[in-house]
């Protein structure tokens, strides 16, 4: 009784406490100067901020809404109401609107043909064509009006607060509009959630009607980490850049809107690259079902105690050389009682930098413990009715 006693008062010190790694704190840099309306760059994985100016201003997207286009066109082929090899009719309008005879970006599809879901797809994120965008957005909605409900929808299911869709081209149209903060969203569930259509953003070239193009991202020739996703121009906009970078095992995602040329994007984009990757890092901290406390105090069960563990793997982007100085505190609920089934969520833990809160996330069950029998019962209710006493 006496050992269960000690153990229980060790539990509830351990848990009010936080576990703390005293180490010297790293110089870490500004940011560079971006010369941009707006940008932002990001841990793919994490969704980390590593840096931001102006991230949640509102921005024409131009070309760079096509990344919805794609996106929900992958969904409807995952979701087995579109197929890649589906031939798509061409109408006139999306001929008219975004094919070769506009000054914009076009796949050059000739009006009335039938073009596979696949080659559009290409069209779209390599030739940025508007044409396709078009097609694609008829053939899946009916026409672009229903397709830019079904944009916005989507939109507000990943929580791009400040995205408007008002047509699937980003062609220019009053109200409709994006934020670098929200682009990121976007380009991680691209990559996440998609990831064999993703490759199609790194392909430097694509041929339809005998017409090779090159994909518009510079930095797809520049540096070899870089392998997507989407670049937008329009004169409102200025010229756009949405692009990811993986080195290392660690994925970056940056947005630069309202540069002054395709040259400017490349070239600020690779500044916020640059920074991001020499200066954080991006490691697994915690593994699914590593014990996170051992030894939790449990009353009417079988066993006496229990341990506890996360649920899922946990990783952290943080400065570079602080992992040292990350620290976690553990939160235990009070009076655990059997019965206990494994996953169950009996806690928390928050990991936090420099008194930064980085994560928290539940404390589950390790395995089920039974119901001890009724004498056992009874005697924890004589313990625990004492040990609350003297607490």
């Amino acid at each position: 009784m006496l050992k269960k006693s000690f153990f229980y008062s060790l539990v509830i010190f351990l848990c009010s406490g936080i576990i703390h790694h005293a180490a010297a704190k790293q110089f870490l840099p500004d940011a560079p100067k971006i010369n941009a309306k707006a940008w932002i760059i990001i841990d793919a994985d994490t969704g980390y901020v590593i840096a931001e100016n102006n991230a949640d201003e509102t921005l024409p997207p131009a070309s760079l809404a096509k990344m919805m286009t794609t996106y929900i066109t992958s969904n409807e082929i995952e979701e087995n109401r579109l197929k890649e090899d589906d031939l798509v009719l061409i109408s006139d309008n999306a001929w008219e609107l975004g094919g070769a005879k506009t000054d914009g970006s076009t796949m050059f599809l000739s009006p009335r043909s039938k073009v596979s879901v696949i080659d559009l797809m290409h069209g779209v994120i390599i030739q940025s064509g508007n044409d396709a965008a078009i097609a694609l957005a008829e053939h899946i909605s009916g026409g672009e009006t229903a397709f830019a409900d079904n944009m916005n929808f989507q939109a507000e299911q990943l929580g791009m607060t400040n995205t408007y869709y008002i047509n699937a081209t980003g062609l220019p149209a009053e109200g409709m509009v994006t934020t670098a903060r929200d682009l990121t969203v976007i380009a991680r569930a691209i990559i996440n959630e998609h990831p064999e259509y993703y490759s199609i953003y790194s392909k430097k070239y694509f041929s339809h009607n005998n017409i090779n193009q090159p994909n518009r991202n510079r930095l797809l020739w520049r540096d070899s980490s870089i392998d997507g996703l989407k670049t937008g121009h329009t004169e409102e906009a200025g010229y756009c850049l949405v692009a990811s970078s993986k080195r290392r095992g660690m994925r970056l995602i940056s947005a630069v809107l309202g540069t002054k040329s395709d040259e400017s994007r490349a070239r600020e984009s690779q500044k916020l690259f640059s920074y991001g990757f020499r200066h954080f890092e991006t490691k697994k901290i915690y593994t699914v079902g590593e014990v996170i406390k051992e030894n939790a105090a449990l009353w009417y069960g079988e066993e006496d105690f229990l341990n506890l563990t996360v649920a899922e793997d946990i990783t952290l982007t943080y400065p570079r050389g602080e992992k040292k100085n990350l620290a976690a505190e553990i939160t235990v609920d009070n009076e655990i009682k059997a019965p206990i089934t494994a996953g169950q969520i009996l806690g928390s833990l928050e990991v936090t930098l420099d008194g930064k809160s980085m994560i928290s996330v539940p404390l589950v069950a390790e395995k089920d413990i039974p119901q001890a029998g009724f004498l056992s019962r009874i005697f924890d209710w004589i313990l625990l009715f004492f040990t609350q006493l003297i607490s």
